[in-house]
C-alpha cells in the first residue's frame, strides 16, 4: 500500500513538472510570449512615430501651397517660371 501511494505521488509530481517545464503555459512558453510582446510593442512605437509624421505631413499639405510646392520640387523636379535650372554632369 505504501508503494502504491509513493508511486502515485511520483507520477503526479512528474506530470506537474512536465507541464511546468515543457508543456503549453510552461516557463519557456511564457518567456517566449513576453519576448514577442516586447517586439510588438517596439514595432507599434515605431509605427506610431511614422503615423505621426505622416499625419503632420497631411496637415501641412492641406494647409498651404508651400508644402505642395516643396513636395512637387522634390518628387517631380518642379521648376518655377523665373528660375534657371543647371544640370551638372560628371564626366
Amino acid at each position: 500500500m505504501k508503494q502504491v501511494i509513493l508511486t502515485s505521488m511520483l507520477v503526479l509530481t512528474v506530470s506537474l513538472q512536465y507541464r511546468l517545464w515543457i508543456g503549453e503555459g510552461s516557463l519557456a512558453h511564457a518567456s517566449g510570449l513576453m519576448d514577442q510582446v516586447q517586439r510588438m510593442q517596439s514595432e507599434n512605437r515605431s509605427m506610431s512615430q511614422r503615423n505621426a509624421i505622416l499625419k503632420a505631413e497631411i496637415i501641412d499639405l492641406r494647409s498651404g501651397l508651400d508644402a505642395i510646392e516643396e513636395k512637387a520640387r522634390s518628387d517631380f523636379g518642379l521648376i518655377k517660371q523665373n528660375e534657371t535650372f543647371f544640370l551638372l554632369v560628371d564626366e
